[in-house]
């Protein structure tokens, strides 16, 4: 009897093969190519095209990074002018008129108060690193070492930055609560909730045994956003700026996924009114290339020369698709704009809520959104009795959005929050099309006969 070969296996697609290859080449710690198989060849404002024919509605716009989207004509004339002109595209730290421009452009629209008496240092070129510096800013200008941060936060990757991080293991920062409507760590939320998080902080300050020496800065984000997008009270972030003055302790917004109008103001700390004393940016600012920055008050200005330093401090390419960046965003007022449509978003989405009790939360500022999944079939969690996340209908959820061609992230501590971050540039169409087919995903993954629930029950 003759032995039939096995047929051959038919070739891979060209995109199947480049995702094979990069689950091959690539480390363990790649992230969103997990839960985003995609092969992105061609982009155009908010959507992408990938190397399968497919359209998608990309509503994680790297991180928060493209305020204007993908390849905004403004943005490509302004990088293909700096090429033509043959200026040098990296300079270290010197002076070039390109930097000087993007300088004056930002100084433009920090809140005056601010920017009549700051200083800028340039960083490596990730949000990171301008974290590392500021922390080096403080200390130096201190003379002292420890920081104040907050539960949920998240500052970056590198030692210093992840250390303040909300996951951090081997802590070396103090940490304090951070005031949440939703899961309040007090079970009371609201007003009340932001007042016992400011009298704690008080406490942790002024207590003589409480094990906390006086810090040489506290850094929070006005909206946490891999956090959950948890918004900060004005109100508490105000009592926050009165603690640390009363204390002589430099306070630092970072502002790298908030900034160039995400929340409805050019930045998120004008909400509330709050000047602090460092400002760290990067995302947006650099246009869709690296750039990072800290922005501080001149007192603090006190570190050596090389105190901190990057090689890659010059992108002159990122510098001027800043400027046109924050001129466009500036402008044509993008930062109202966004207010308003996403208002409008979060009243779309609350009203989902009614029909669908596995959604917990909604919440957001700008086009900063969040919606919390959870098990509403579960016994009630925490201090305040919410329903417990359920982290397999989130992923179900992302992948359902996918499918539809809608990219979405997760973020929160058991990545149960569908996050959007469109860009600012989001037509009243398309904020339309994204919920509707966010709600068409959700409606999907709730009707799925396998999704285990995370209790562990089957449905």
């Amino acid at each position: 009897m003759a032995v039939t070969e096995p047929a051959p296996a038919p070739p891979l697609a060209a995109h199947e093969g480049i995702l094979r290859r990069q689950s091959l080449r690539e480390s363990a710690a790649r992230t969103y190519a997990r839960s985003l198989p995609i092969v992105p060849v061609r982009a155009r404002g908010l959507t992408i095209e990938g190397a399968d024919g497919r359209r998608y509605l990309d509503c994680l716009s790297g991180a928060g990074t493209l305020a204007l989207g993908h390849n905004h004509p403004v943005v490509l004339e302004a990088i293909k002018k700096v090429i033509d002109s043959g200026a040098p595209l990296h300079v270290l730290d010197l002076a070039t008129p390109v930097k000087d421009a993007f300088t004056t452009e930002l100084f433009a629209t920090l809140p005056r108060e601010f920017a009549d008496d700051a200083r800028i240092q340039f960083c490596g070129p990730a949000g990171t690193d301008a974290v590392e510096a500021a922390f080096t800013l403080v200390r130096a200008a201190t003379g002292r070492s420890g920081l104040l941060a907050f539960t949920g936060a998240y500052h970056g990757m590198t030692a210093g930055a992840l250390a303040a991080s909300g996951g951090a293991e081997d802590v070396r920062v103090t940490r304090l609560p951070f005031p949440q409507d939703y899961r309040c760590p007090f079970g009371t939320g609201g007003e009340r909730g932001a007042e016992l998080a400011a009298r704690w902080t008080e406490s942790v300050l002024d207590d003589p045994k409480s094990g906390t020496p006086a810090p040489a800065g506290m850094i929070l984000e006005p909206v946490q956003g891999e956090g959950g997008v948890n918004p900060a009270p004005d109100g508490w972030m105000r009592r926050m700026r009165e603690i640390t003055a009363a204390r002589s302790i430099p306070l630092i917004a970072d502002e790298v996924q908030t900034g160039v109008g995400r929340t409805g103001a050019f930045w998120a700390v004008e909400h509330s009114g709050v000047v602090p004393d460092v400002m760290v940016l990067s995302k947006a600012i650099g246009g869709s290339l690296p750039l990072a920055v800290i922005v501080y008050r001149s007192g603090l200005d006190t570190w050596q020369p090389g105190a901190h330093a990057g090689t890659f401090r010059g992108n002159q390419l990122a510098m001027a698709a800043g400027t046109a960046t924050l001129a466009y965003v500036r402008e044509n007022r993008l930062a109202e704009r966004a207010g308003v449509l996403g208002a409008r978003m979060l009243a779309r989405l609350r009203g989902l809520a009614a029909s669908h009790p596995s959604i917990g939360d909604v919440r957001g500022r700008g086009l900063m959104i969040g919606v919390e999944l959870v098990d509403p079939e579960a016994a009630p969690m925490g201090v305040g009795g919410e329903a417990p996340p359920d982290p397999v209908l989130a992923t179900a959820v992302q992948q359902e959005c996918l499918r539809r061609g809608l990219i979405v992230e997760l973020g929160g501590r058991h990545s149960t929050v569908v996050r959007l971050l469109p860009p600012l540039t989001l037509t009243d169409e398309q904020a339309t099309a994204v919920v509707d087919r966010l709600a068409d995903a959700l409606a999907a993954a709730e009707r799925s006969p396998h999704r285990r629930t995370a209790t562990g029950s089957i449905r």
